[in-house]
């Protein structure tokens, strides 16, 4: 690994192509692990493929999250897509709900994809869609899974090149994902419900103002999930990100629980705190679709709501 990073930082001294103006040393993280750079990504690329294809035996796993028109249209040379939407129960009576634990394992297998995957995804919107697949691996026990800092875009703007057409060359032969469920990412209504009054413990609603303003659980504090992002869709440097949750009361000491609206936001937010190395978070990935449409819920609701 540290090869790989050295590497990556010989290629990015070469590199003229500024990818924001905000960029931080991955050593400036916590877990610096769990963020790739474009030109540490190009990097594992170029040590795992030849010919066009991933070598046989090669455990890096590059998921493209966007919607499969986007992926034919252009992808990370190696990478396989998951569609956002594979992952969602359309049957479901909450939305944006995860399919079943199995069917997940199942997708996930089917893909290639075991405990010695080591899983970098992105997609084209900061992490938002790519971050929900991020929380699913880490809930169900995998521990080598990254996100491609700035997405695509930071790809492309490293003049890192695009592959079209399908992957049927880049397939992998399906494997037995196992799932070992990590309770302590996971919050349910009751689990937030049972600690209102419990001051070791914060909900954040990661979703714009306005729609917090409309109706929120009472006790959440209201932080977008797009504050954690630079201009260009890239994470803000640790301190930068560090002093916005510490000034909302938001410390390494507290538990952390996150929601959003359909529980996509809220794990771009989950993303951001296991970066800095936050000890305690979980997703409450039903979010407001099932929060607010419970009569047996408390709400604070916006005058006339």
């Amino acid at each position: 690994m540290f090869s790989h990073f050295a590497k990556a930082l010989m290629l990015g001294l070469v590199m003229s192509i500024p990818l924001g103006s905000a960029h931080a040393a991955k050593g400036d993280y916590a877990n610096p692990h769990l963020i790739v750079s474009a030109g540490e990504l190009a990097t594992l690329i170029d040590d795992n493929m030849a010919d066009g294809a991933m070598k046989a035996g090669s455990t890096l796993h590059i998921i493209d999250a966007r919607a499969a028109e986007k992926f034919v249209s252009g992808h990370v040379p190696g990478a396989i897509n998951i569609p956002f939407t594979d992952m969602t129960d359309p049957k479901a009576h909450v939305s944006g709900a995860l399919r079943s634990d199995a069917a997940l394992a199942e997708l996930f297998g089917r893909n290639g994809i075991d405990h010695t995957s080591h899983v970098v995804i992105y997609d084209d919107v900061g992490g938002f869609r790519a971050s929900r697949l991020f929380w699913v691996l880490e809930y169900f026990g995998h521990r080598q899974v990254s996100l491609l800092d700035g997405g695509i875009q930071a790809w492309t703007a490293a003049g890192q090149a695009l592959k079209t057409g399908d992957t049927a060359q880049d397939k992998r032969a399906a494997t037995q994902f196992s799932v070992n469920l990590t309770p302590r990412r996971y919050a349910s209504a009751d689990y937030i419900l049972e600690r209102r009054d419990d001051e070791n413990t914060v909900v954040i609603d990661v979703r714009p103002t306005s729609a917090y303003a409309k109706g929120h659980i009472p006790w959440a504090v209201n932080m977008p999930w797009k504050g954690n992002l630079t201009k260009d869709g890239s994470m803000k440097p640790a301190a930068d990100l560090i002093a916005r949750y510490e000034a909302a009361d938001v410390t390494t000491g507290r538990n952390v629980v996150i929601h959003c609206q359909t529980g996509e936001a809220s794990a771009h937010t989950y993303f951001t705190l296991r970066l800095l190395g936050y000890p305690r978070v979980r997703t409450y990935h039903r979010s407001w679709a099932e929060w607010g449409a419970s009569d047996d819920l408390p709400k604070a609701l916006a005058s006339g709501g």
